[in-house]
């Protein structure tokens, strides 16, 4: 048939040898139910240290319309999806995870939902299979992105689950520093965002792999890398100190002249000190972490580093090696 739009599917991997393949059969055997689109998948192996760089390389050499991406070190997951962006070539682009998690077979319903003219359609989950730990991650994050990003009516909890049209993806691909957040490159391209339920499922095997350190990083690049509202509450809470500190001076010196026997309140003078010295190191550690930021982007570190690309005619012709 002509004139079919072509999907494409990007999926970063990570400790995912085991899965990755009944995702891409899933969305095979989903995207055969339509005749309306075309699609391809791409496969980027985030550097992982099992063995799912040979079986992408297995998938690639079975099917045309898999094309794998080998990173030379782990640069995280908002990275691995921009490695993957750069290569795709359909008018939608959709972004799963690679451990089962995420329903490749109820993507027709974001389809459509972008199609009613959306520009960016995330799934969202009536029902979290997920741990305590990042649902409340998860949670953060959105309500840091509501805030960042001035959204005056607050969003649903979206995913990692998401369909964008060709011109959100070029806008994004636009970016090149290193420190990547796709929430934030979405929200400062288009605020026309729809969000559709979806199943969420048990992981087919594993755990997540974000540690606690990693999502902290994770919400350091939404806190610095698309807003500076940050330093902008660094100077309301120095406002709201110095105001308490003024009334602090009037109550002693009232207490004085009411009372000259009184004794000097050292304990809660040095409690004080404390607490204003915490918050000063605390800004300027903030105020450091963009200053640090604008160092690494000046001296253009990489946002990733492609160790290989494969597609079939490469292995047909053993030019892509492990």
């Amino acid at each position: 048939m002509k004139n079919r739009k072509l999907i494409s599917f990007v999926v970063p991997c990570y400790r995912s040898e085991n899965t990755i393949k009944r995702v891409v059969d899933e969305i095979d055997s989903t995207m055969a139910s339509s005749d309306l689109f075309d699609y391809e998948v791409i496969l980027v192996n985030d550097c992982s240290p099992d063995n799912v760089w040979t079986v992408i390389k297995d998938l690639v050499s079975a099917d045309h319309r898999i094309t794998g991406i080998n990173l030379a070190k782990n640069f995280g997951q908002h990275s691995a999806l921009m490695a993957g962006y750069r290569q795709s070539r359909g008018e939608y682009v959709v972004s799963l995870d690679d451990d089962g998690q995420t329903a490749a077979s109820e993507v027709f319903k974001l389809i459509n939902k972008l199609e009613e003219g959306f520009d960016v359609v995330y799934a969202t989950y009536p029902e979290y299979h997920q741990t305590l730990f990042r649902k409340l991650g998860s949670d953060l994050a959105t309500k840091m992105n509501n805030y960042m990003f001035d959204i005056k009516r607050p969003m649903p909890k979206g995913s990692s689950y998401f369909i964008m049209r060709r011109f959100i993806v070029d806008e994004i691909i636009r970016y090149d520093h290193a420190y990547t957040y796709i929430a934030g490159l979405v929200l400062r391209s288009t605020r026309n965002i729809a969000m559709v339920p979806v199943e969420h499922r048990n992981r087919l095997e594993g755990t997540s792999g974000y540690s606690l350190r990693s999502l902290i990083s994770l919400w350091l690049n939404g806190f610095t890398a698309f807003s500076v509202k940050p330093l902008e509450i660094s100077a309301y809470i120095g406002f709201l100190c110095s105001v308490g500190g003024l009334i602090f001076v009037i109550v002693t010196i009232i207490r004085k002249l009411m009372n000259p026997g009184i004794q000097a309140g050292w304990s809660s003078l040095i409690s004080i000190i404390m607490i204003i010295g915490g918050i000063i190191m605390v800004m300027l550690g903030l105020i450091g972490e963009y200053i640090g930021r604008i160092y690494i982007c000046l001296n253009n570190s990489p946002q990733f580093v492609v160790k290989e690309i494969c597609h079939i005619e490469d292995l047909e012709d053993e030019n892509c090696s492990c």
